[in-house]
């Protein structure tokens, strides 16, 4: 945002507990200090999301308090080695932490910053039980977020049309 930005663009995936939290993919494992926890250990499992075998551990295995309690570390320290010196720094995000920043840098900066949330693996969550789609519809009503503010992505339509369909007035 200080660098020009305009728009912070948060991948999503839900909890056990139903909060959306900021993840580029559901199994954390490599983007989290959770495969050093013992406390977590079993929690590694293989889930099929999207057709595909993964292996590890997952956020909606976690409740949000849990997952407050993981550093977060970079994925690719092989190709992105200078952000390795963040490792252990951060913390997961949540989706309203976000709305919370993109409100906070726009009174900062004079200009405004909106979210442009993405669905990941929508119809895999809904399948067990875990509709994002519901959540994601909460926090933007709670939030009152206009299409100035706000606008959701998907690779998945069904996704786009469920939120679609709750007449939030968001592109």
């Amino acid at each position: 945002v200080r660098a020009g930005a305009d728009w912070i663009e948060p991948d999503l995936v839900p909890t056990k507990d139903h909060v959306l939290v900021v993840r580029h993919e559901n199994e954390i494992g490599g983007t989290t200090d959770v495969a050093g926890r013992p406390e977590f250990a079993d929690r590694r499992t293989t889930r099929t999301v999207d057709g595909r075998a993964v292996t590890g551990w997952f956020t909606e295995d976690f409740h949000l308090r849990e997952l407050r309690t993981l550093r977060t570390v970079e994925r690719l320290p092989l190709v992105r080695n200078r952000n390795t010196v963040f490792d252990g720094r951060g913390r997961v995000m949540t989706f309203q932490e976000v709305i919370d920043l993109a409100r906070r840098l726009s009174g900062e900066s004079g200009r405004r910053i909106a979210v442009f949330p993405e669905t990941k693996h929508p119809t895999y969550f809904r399948s067990i039980g875990l509709p994002l789609e519901e959540e994601l519809i909460r926090v933007i009503r709670r939030n009152r977020l206009t299409a100035r503010e706000c606008v959701v992505q998907s690779f998945e339509p069904s996704s786009l049309h469920r939120i679609a369909a709750a007449r939030l007035g968001l592109p």
